[in-house]
């Protein structure tokens, strides 16, 4: 395994990422264990969670992948050998579930849901918490443009959300701050109002990056190299079609794609049409169109982590093992040919 720094933070972390979200709803709490079992093995140090998973999120499985975590900790004892992150839900007017649908970051819904997640996770300490998406009404989650709304009702409150994460510190319940499916003006305000105000710094941005979506390029990765913040990049596989299985008909019908149509960032036309063309550059340079997506993802230098997801032993092998390639500079050449023509297909 490869490790970096978390930040700029004492913590070391393993280049590759365990995500978790599939736990509860596509994988058991044994398959969850036995997942977590191997990683660790492999020197897979650095878990990522979130409260709302499994998904899709549902009132039923609700922090389902937070508990499968604690048991396994609680068996084991073994939370003092990983970098645990998990995530306080955003705004969203489909999640009634969650604190009775009153979800935003003022410091008693984060309080709650801290305490909550620790009761989940039967530990006393999150390694990393994060900012599942922006309260504030803004484009992400696929969305191109920003458009501005003035019945937006968010007031700013970044400031306030910094003070309360200094706090948790303070406490000894959370070590650092991340944030995820951020833009630029957020990423640089957060790290502004930081450094004025003496509060914690933003360490990790938990963003999607891919093959098919190479947007954290345009505005943020400078950010991420010069304010020593990385990427922890999310849906490096693009929901599996950067696997090619959909492509050679390998593919199932229980694969999250085909089983909820609802999730379709990755599988547009133009999205397909240069997933076949990064298949054959994978074949022809000796790879597995997954060993070259994630090694593409692990090798830029402004991401910190890349969080793969499998459903099964087997994908989890493969993706684990993807951290001994390296892109050549003529692999690279023949990726950038395809991004030319076909830019970020899955924004």
């Amino acid at each position: 395994m490869k490790y970096t720094t978390l930040g700029d933070t004492d913590l070391k972390v393993s280049k590759i990422c365990l995500g978790t979200m599939t736990w509860g709803e596509q994988n058991t709490e044994a398959e969850g264990h036995e997942q977590m079992d191997y990683a660790l093995d492999q020197g897979v140090n650095f878990w990522d969670t979130a409260e709302m998973y499994s998904i899709p999120g549902r009132a039923e499985t609700y922090g389902a992948t937070e508990k499968i975590i604690g048991t396994w900790f609680k068996k084991t004892g073994k939370r003092d050998q990983v970098i645990l992150a998990t995530k306080i839900v955003g705004p969203s007017p489909g999640i009634t579930w969650v604190r009775d649908g009153k979800i935003d970051f003022s410091k008693a819904s984060i309080f709650a849901a801290v305490e909550t997640s620790l009761q989940r996770l039967q530990t006393d300490y999150i390694d990393l918490y994060q900012l599942h998406w922006p309260e504030r009404r803004t484009n992400y989650f696929g969305k191109k443009e920003f458009k501005y709304s003035a019945s937006d009702p968010w007031q700013d409150n970044m400031q306030e959300v910094l003070e309360t994460m200094q706090e948790l510190v303070k406490q000894g319940k959370i070590r650092h701050f991340g944030i995820s499916n951020e833009t630029p003006w957020g990423f640089s305000r957060y790290l502004n109002l930081a450094d004025k105000h003496n509060l914690p710094k933003v360490q990790t941005v938990q963003n999607p990056y891919s093959l098919l979506n190479r947007t954290y390029e345009i505005g943020m990765s400078e950010i991420s190299i010069r304010e020593k913040a990385g990427l922890i990049a999310y849906s490096p596989m693009g929901f599996g079609m950067l696997s090619g299985k959909f492509h050679k008909g390998t593919d199932k019908p229980t694969d999250r794609i085909n089983k909820w149509k609802v999730y379709n960032r990755y599988s547009s036309e133009l999205s397909k049409k240069a997933t076949g063309k990064y298949l054959e550059i994978a074949e022809a340079h000796g790879m597995t169109l997954a060993e070259m997506s994630l090694a593409f993802v692990s090798t830029r230098p402004f991401v910190t982590a890349n969080i793969i997801g499998a459903t099964s032993m087997v994908q989890l092998k493969e993706n684990i093992g993807s951290i001994k390639f390296d892109i050549s500079k003529e692999l690279m050449k023949e990726i950038n040919a395809v991004h030319q023509e076909i830019s970020n297909p899955a924004p």
